[in-house]
């Protein structure tokens, strides 16, 4: 009879991981694709190409981090007053915001940097600016659910009495390209506006760029603002990865030799993959891998544990009876569920996505 196999240990795995999840590096001169397991969680990832160095930096916006801590296990865990109690968060929709969507993306200007010096008014014309976004990672699959442009100014010396009338147009399109006129009351918070809708159809996909010219104008006879942000927030869903919730995890064993098949412990620190310089958070997540024998009695299962496969328990019963006949089963996830990750992407766009099947939370033998 062979030996029996064994199953690799935590520790194994967690030198494996970065195998598995990074590109490798081709060799000199060749100019060879990633591998096809790194590709895929790449372009899951929204990273369609290797990722570059170190991002350029920018401050999180906070309405970032309240989505990523209201949706998060861990977090949600550790902080029981940012979700109330009894809540339940309905899958592939955003509370905070209210809109169906599992993909939210927290978009900069890009033409802040070419942006000309801006003139002093004259006759009582203030400037006008032209924004810039790039959209071009949002598939076509994604159905826009929220867009949302949101902007600071720097407030005006003299505060006209009667407001601002926010003026948005397509950029370049000529007469007729309004889009919207909006009364702005206070420059103090953040100015924001809808755009799905005005600048594009609520049922088709987003554009790959958004070209905008704004004014601000003030209703009554008083000093200019100055545009010193911009930004667009974009909500869309993806049916592909839309999955009901899973229910409350159970916790998984520290790792150990032998013992029944269950969810055993593997923390995953993404400093150690290498992703920490464009992974804002979490740090790592508990990953757990299945390890146990599926031998009999282990085969059957434990009180609230998944129901064991028919098909496993009699081959459990044929390795008994004649070890050369059949081998044991195989101890693997019975149930998965998700993980939220917060991180910036290839154009150094701050985005929230949720990534399915990446806990496991129970094993059985199968």
């Amino acid at each position: 009879m062979p030996p029996p196999r064994r199953r690799p240990s935590h520790h194994v795995l967690r030198l494996l991981l970065p195998a598995l999840l990074l590109p490798l590096s081709p060799p000199a001169g060749a100019l060879a694709p990633p591998p096809a397991p790194a590709s895929a969680l790449l372009q899951a990832l929204g990273l369609h190409q290797e990722t570059r160095g170190a991002p350029m930096l920018r401050p999180v916006p906070p309405v970032m981090w309240r989505l990523f801590r209201r949706r998060d296990p861990q977090e949600a865990r550790a902080g029981p007053r940012r979700t109330p109690p009894g809540a339940t968060l309905r899958p592939c929709h955003v509370e905070e915001l209210g809109v169906a969507g599992n993909i939210v993306r927290h978009i900069a200007d890009r033409g802040a940097p070419s942006r000309p010096p801006e003139p002093a008014s004259a006759a009582g014309q203030c400037p006008e600016w032209t924004v810039v976004f790039d959209l071009s990672a949002v598939e076509p699959v994604e159905l826009p659910s929220r867009a949302r442009l949101e902007l600071r100014f720097a407030a005006a010396a003299v505060a006209p009495a009667g407001g601002w009338e926010l003026r948005v147009a397509r950029a370049g399109a000529g007469p007729g390209s309004l889009l919207f006129l909006q009364a702005v009351s206070s420059l103090g918070p953040p100015v924001r506006a809808e755009l799905l809708g005005a600048a594009w159809a609520r049922n088709a996909s987003a554009p790959r760029s958004l070209r905008l010219s704004l004014a601000l104008r003030p209703r009554t006879p008083a000093s200019c603002a100055r545009l010193a942000e911009a930004a667009l927030l974009l909500v869309t869903l993806d049916p592909r990865l839309c999955h009901p919730l899973a229910r409350p995890r159970r916790e998984a064993e520290p790792a150990a030799a032998g013992g029944a098949c269950r969810a055993r412990r593997l923390y995953v620190s993404f400093r150690e993959v290498g992703w920490h310089r464009w992974v804002i958070a979490p740090r790592g997540f508990l990953a757990n891998f299945c390890q146990g024998q599926c031998s009999l009695p282990a085969t059957l299962p434990g009180p609230g544990g998944p129901p064991a496969l028919n098909h496993a328990v009699l081959r459990a019963l044929m390795h008994a009876a004649a070890p050369g006949a059949a081998s044991l089963p195989c101890c693997v996830p019975a149930r998965l569920s998700p993980i939220s990750v917060l991180f910036f992407d290839n154009s150094d766009n701050v985005v929230l996505r949720h990534y399915e099947d990446m806990v496991v939370d129970e094993c059985g033998c199968r």
